[in-house]
């Protein structure tokens, strides 16, 4: 059975690769660096090497088992892009997401470049959307890397938004994803940074998600924007 996810722009997670390495700002409180030290000391065989790169072959077909369309986040657990994964893996996990086309897959990472690098050796099929996380201002070139992927859809995860993100360009951007970070020691994020790239989505013409406003109790401060929430993401 395909693992039911809690993330609110997804519905299924799939993991043929675990473990990463902290490589920018909003890494600094990684939910899936704690979750997988948490699950090596329960004894889960799965995270036995903790957060390291970890391939797991005897998952990589998964997604063909599962017969109900979803929509899949590809390693929520890792970076599928990540230096350490042999680029004949990332080709063995794309063919399985070309062969599983009743799936939509979202596969999301802050390694840009070693996506670019890669993208035109790829099969993108159009149940492949792509997106790159930006944090901040300072991470802003990682689109300029996206909009070069062939991807169908892609999409930009301004998720921790830690600091402002301004003179956004958008143009072949499709998604954009906002939200806070959350955890015991979560960073503030401030209304007017999101404000603010919800304006350039409307200016652009890119679908806005509003995602949640973190903190230390992320549910009790919800994901409402301006009274509502916001929920709109490209056609499946």
């Amino acid at each position: 059975m395909a693992l039911k996810s809690k993330i609110e722009w997804t519905e299924n997670t799939w993991n043929p690769v675990t473990g990463c390495t902290k490589i920018s700002d909003g890494c600094k409180n990684c939910y899936a660096f704690t979750m997988a030290n948490r699950l090596k000391a329960m004894g889960n065989a799965k995270y036995s090497n903790g957060f390291e790169i970890k391939l797991h072959n005897y998952c990589l077909e998964d997604p063909l088992k599962w017969k109900k369309p979803s929509l899949i986040f590809v390693n929520s657990m890792s970076d599928l892009f990540h230096e350490e994964i042999p680029v004949d893996f990332i080709k063995k996990v794309f063919d399985v997401m070309n062969r599983a086309s009743w799936h939509t897959f979202q596969v999301l990472t802050k390694r840009a470049e070693r996506l670019f690098e890669l993208a035109d050796s790829l099969n993108w099929t159009p149940n492949i959307w792509q997106g790159v996380t930006v944090e901040s201002e300072k991470y802003k070139k990682r689109i300029d890397y996206l909009r070069e992927v062939p991807a169908r859809v892609r999409f930009v995860s301004f998720e921790p938004l830690i600091n402002e993100v301004n003179e956004l360009h958008l143009a072949g951007i499709d998604w954009a994803i906002v939200g806070g970070e959350s955890g015991f020691r979560a960073r503030e994020m401030q209304q007017e940074w999101v404000l603010s790239i919800k304006e350039e989505c409307e200016r652009q013409d890119v679908f806005f998600y509003f995602k949640q406003w973190g903190g230390f109790n992320k549910k009790s401060n919800g994901r409402t924007l301006l009274g509502k929430t916001w929920d709109a993401m490209p056609q499946i």
